[in-house]
């Protein structure tokens, strides 16, 4: 039988999941596919790290070294779910959550000081953050707008703000003593074992890192970002915000980069809070309150404190005299500063775009913002677009062409790769990258603070890269530009083998060209106000932040993408679009019991699936199932059966009843299988002749609030009940 792995993993997409799973589960063993499930979420990575303290039925496997093993292997066929990319406060609810449901897990300590205290801590730091993007990705990304995404977006159009001549927001980074302008690169000529040393100033050595392994070919960097003028920076920013009247907000990205930008939110905590921490800040750090957790953490852990009526009132009255800042939600009083996991800069940049250059204030309107993004490596993309937009207006998804990306992540390539070569530096001195022979690759004198990272990008994953850009631009038809630029050192890097390889392809008749990012940005944005389509041809992180901008701008979403990872070895994994907006859904669903998440990605990946279990395994039903699923969503589209905003429409679960039905008669129709025809058939004419009956049962429950029995590891048996509401339906995909 044929096997797809299908991703258990957090929120939203969890929830969804239990609707889902026995639905698309009963269909594909007509086929002869069987899909497994591998627990990768939040709780099931923390319980994998701890199986000596648990029992044996709260052990589980290690699904995530089991995926990643498999990803290797020509056999692969997995369907990725997002997952959390957890930060430290989402890392300590977890492990709260399952230690209050009985599992014997040690507490995460910020500072470990025992051996006990730091053995916990490396197991909880290989679960944190981007924990399993880089275990699955054997291979590049292929990330698009399906076809019948994009009709849809155009012929329904989604709400996109004005953007009036007067607008005062802005997108501000530092340009210089930052990871950008500091960067330093080399490519490895043979295979060898490097060392990471920092030398400080009276000539003591300390190994930061032992032992990094390289191969030929591969490309190494290090940078590093300057506390001192960082904190100058965001000084002035803080200021001009209050001087324009706009709302001050940052922008990071503390989960995926979970060593560097945790540091740098909060000294963004520290400077817009100054005068509480040069009173307080000792106080704060003797009971253990970081602000590289966020505001919220602090205010969280003031009770313990004698002082802490008189902190939290200091607190409150730096905001009130501060700058306006953006909310994550005015309603609860959230700020910017709050978590750092909740403003993530590939989501809330093209949100902001995408109501006109707008964030939300403390009373609920939308005003204009101060866009902080101190790394300058990017900034410049978004910049790009929001002064494009102050001269031009906002962008029309009726009529805007599209922007999928070709993107350089396989074997943790790049940034994403770096939180084991990420130090936060002690003392001054110089932090060397040496090799084997002792010689010095790469050197930065550096200030104690200053956050020095490196990151590794190996030969193998680039020559792919370069080929699959070629390939999808000979299939589509679409020019392909290489956003990298000449003057960064790592891009540098990177171009030298594209002037290498590329001669050795097939590229006739074809469109290529290589821009730095902001130009790259205004061309493909002058494109397609015209309509025009352009490949991007990205690194990891630019991937990462281009396949939710342009996604957002063009069809209101990312999580519509098709999202094909290609694995090297011959397997393919599937992913189904963003999870950023998962943690609102779900508290929705706790509330009144109506989930609004689209499942429309899991659509596309598992048609995409399908056809490649076809292709690979020449499962001719697979292929079957493939195209009916196809044009079941196509239909699903057309009667816009994708959840509703509001109660008393169909949420998530009445999608995936229509998906269903549509998917049936799809099925039940065609005439490439009569196998496949005959056993759909009465399920087709069933669902149908049901559709009022089913309907209403969904409906019925909306409005009350529900119990789980859990956030981040719900009770299986109550989440199945509240995602499995129609007696109807299941009776019908059970007896099926």
């Amino acid at each position: 039988m044929s096997k797809i792995i299908y991703t258990r993993t957090d929120e939203a997409p969890l929830l969804a999941t239990y609707s889902f799973l026995p639905i698309i589960s009963a269909y594909a063993a007509k086929a002869g596919v069987a899909l497994d499930e591998a627990d990768i979420s939040l709780a099931g990575r923390i319980i994998a790290q701890f199986p000596e303290r648990l029992s044996d039925e709260q052990r589980g496997p290690d699904a995530l070294t089991e995926l990643g093993e498999l990803a290797k292997q020509p056999t692969a066929n997995i369907i990725k779910l997002p997952n959390i990319s957890a930060s430290v406060p989402q890392l300590k609810a977890a492990i709260a959550e399952l230690q209050a449901l009985g599992y014997d897990l040690p507490d995460y300590v910020d500072a470990p000081a025992t051996d006990e205290e730091k053995d916990a801590a490396a197991r909880y730091d290989r679960v944190k953050g981007s924990a399993v993007n880089p275990v699955l990705r054997e291979g590049n990304s292929d990330r698009r707008a399906p076809g019948a995404v994009k009709a849809y977006a155009k012929a329904h159009p989604h709400s996109m703000g004005d953007w009036p001549a007067e607008s005062k927001t802005d997108v501000v980074t530092m340009g210089h003593d930052d990871f950008r302008s500091n960067e330093k690169s080399v490519t490895i000529p043979a295979a060898d074992t490097l060392r990471i040393e920092h030398v400080a100033a009276d000539g003591a050595v300390t190994v930061l890192k032992d032992a990094l392994p390289v191969l030929e070919g591969e490309i190494v960097d290090a940078t590093f970002l300057s506390v001192a003028k960082l904190e100058a920076f965001l000084a002035d920013q803080i200021a001009a915000a209050q001087a324009s009247g706009v709302l001050f907000s940052v922008h990071l990205k503390a989960t995926m980069m979970k060593v560097s930008d945790p540091i740098i939110f909060g000294h963004v905590v520290k400077a817009f809070f100054k005068p509480v921490f040069e009173r307080y800040g000792a106080d704060l750090a003797a009971a253990g309150l970081s602000p590289n957790n966020g505001l919220g953490g602090i205010l969280d852990g003031l009770s313990a404190l004698a002082n802490g009526d008189e902190i939290r009132a200091a607190f409150e009255q730096a905001l009130a005299e501060g700058p306006a800042i953006a909310m994550v939600n005015s309603d609860n009083g959230i700020t910017n500063l709050h978590v750092p996991s909740d403003v993530i800069v590939d989501a809330s940049m093209p949100a902001m775009i995408r109501i006109g250059g707008k964030m939300w204030g403390a009373d609920g309107k939308a005003a204009d913002t101060l866009a902080v993004i101190p790394d300058s490596s990017y900034a410049g993309v978004y910049k790009t677009v929001v002064d494009d937009c102050k001269a031009h207006g906002k962008l029309n998804p009726a009529t805007m062409g599209t922007v999928p990306n070709v993107g350089l992540m396989a074997q943790a390539a790049e940034e994403y790769g770096s939180h084991n070569k990420t130090f936060e530096i002690a003392a001054a001195g110089t932090v060397r990258v040496v090799n084997s022979a002792g010689e010095a690759l790469i050197e930065h004198e550096v200030e104690a603070g200053d956050i020095w990272r490196a990151c590794q990008t190996k030969d193998a994953p680039i020559t792919n890269w370069i080929e699959l850009a070629v390939s999808r631009s000979r299939i589509s038809g679409m020019p392909a530009i290489f956003w990298l630029d000449a003057t960064r050192a790592h891009d540098a890097e990177l171009i030298k083998k594209i002037d290498a390889y590329l001669p050795t392809l097939d590229t006739e008749g074809l469109e290529l060209e290589i821009l730095a990012p902001a130009a790259a940005t205004q061309k493909s944005l002058d494109r397609i106000r015209q309509g025009l389509d352009t490949i991007s041809v990205t690194g990891n992180v630019l991937r990462d932040y281009l396949t939710d901008l342009f996604p957002i701008l063009e069809v209101g979403t990312s999580a519509k993408m098709l999202s094909i990872v290609p694995l090297m070895a011959g397997g393919g994994l599937f992913e189904t679009g963003a999870g950023g907006s998962a943690p609102k859904h779900v508290q929705q669903l706790v509330e009144e019991d109506y989930l609004r998440w689209d499942s429309l990605g899991e659509f596309f990946a598992l048609a995409a699936s399908f056809e490649h279990l076809a292709q690979h395994e020449g499962n001719a039903q697979a292929q079957v199932l493939a195209d009916t699923l196809d044009r079941a969503t196509g239909t699903f589209l057309d009667e816009d059966r994708s959840p509703g905003r509001a109660l008393g429409t169909i949420d998530n679960r009445g999608s995936h009843f229509y998906l269903a039905l549509y998917w049936a008669q799809e099925l039940a129709g065609q005439e490439a299988d009569a196998e496949l025809a005959a056993a759909f058939g009465p399920l087709a004419a069933s669902l149908a002749a049901d559709e009022q009956t089913i309907v209403a049962e969904l409906l019925a429950v909306q409005g009350a609030a529900v119990d789980l029995g859990g956030y981040y590891r719900p009770d299986d048996a109550k989440a199945s009940a509240v995602m499995r509401p129609s007696a109807t339906f299941n009776a019908a995909i059970d007896a099926f």
